[in-house]
């Protein structure tokens, strides 16, 4: 009897443990959280013979870009968007956030000045009481980053060519989360500029970046990760600046469509010093 009892326990809690587990699909994922990032070609100075520095836009309106935008934060748990993936990584310490009065990561920021960032902080105001005695009381307000105010991704990166591998090749340096500018209250202002929260040194980024799923609109089973994305070069973009003496935008001498047609200009010249290198 003993032993009957015994073994309809060990089933009862072997079942118990089973039913606490649900798996959400046919199989399990082992493959993205494993992941070693594979390393860059070596590369020596004397190898580079030309290179350019060129900042690009990522525009999250842009159906191409939809990956980094959604899910929203807490929505889902198999899938997190780009920014939520930084900002949590940021703020754990995982990650260093950089300042943005440069973007060649020379200030780091401290736990303190991150949760400043994008409009956030704390202020304090006075509220008085609608029923009589109608005492006033001193209110303080904490204003938090909201990860939904990110519009885009600014990209730095570096084109060269390697003369010892014969290739034309691109290396992302930083990534900046855009927002439009805020006011001191935290308010979107009238015709605002979208502007840089904090930079991320992308090559200290690439461990967290293999590790995390981004969607795939035509497969869910082969879901790349937010580092494939970027080194395949899976997402739309405009350059915005190439390194030049003035050190200036292309929104500063160019406006409107003739922006655009200049970006496709520095586009174009770096396509065609590669060609230039090679008879047909």
């Amino acid at each position: 009897m003993k032993k009957v009892i015994f073994l309809l326990t060990i089933l009862l809690v072997s079942q118990a443990g089973i039913a606490q587990y649900v798996l959400d699909g046919v199989y399990v994922k082992e493959h993205s959280p494993t992941r070693a990032v594979v390393a860059p070609a070596y590369l020596r100075e004397a190898d580079v013979m030309w290179s350019k520095k060129i900042w690009r836009v990522i525009d999250l309106k842009e159906k191409a870009n939809l990956m980094f935008a959604y899910p929203f934060q807490g929505t889902m748990t198999e899938r997190k968007s780009l920014i939520e993936v930084l900002w949590t990584a940021a703020n754990e310490g995982t990650l260093t956030a950089y300042a943005t009065r440069d973007d060649e990561f020379t200030q780091a920021l401290t736990k303190e000045e991150l949760l400043k960032v994008g409009g956030a902080g704390v202020d304090s105001t006075t509220f008085t009481d609608p029923e009589p005695p109608y005492e006033q009381r001193d209110t303080v307000i904490v204003r938090e980053f909201s990860i939904d105010k990110v519009v885009g991704y600014r990209i730095k990166e570096e084109w060269f060519f390697d003369k010892q591998r014969s290739v034309l090749d691109v290396r992302i340096i930083g990534i900046a989360p855009l927002i439009y500018e805020v006011d001191e209250f935290g308010n979107t202002r009238e015709n605002a500029l979208r502007i840089p929260v904090f930079w991320i040194y992308f090559p200290e980024a690439r461990k967290l970046l293999s590790n995390v799923e981004c969607f795939n609109r035509f497969n869910d089973a082969e879901r790349r990760t937010y580092d494939d994305v970027f080194q395949k070069r899976l997402f739309s973009s405009y350059i915005m600046k190439e390194s030049n003496v003035f050190d200036r935008r292309i929104e500063d001498y160019r406006k409107g469509m003739d922006a655009l047609v200049e970006a496709d200009r520095i586009k174009n010249d770096i396509i065609n010093f590669e060609h230039d290198l090679w008879e047909y």
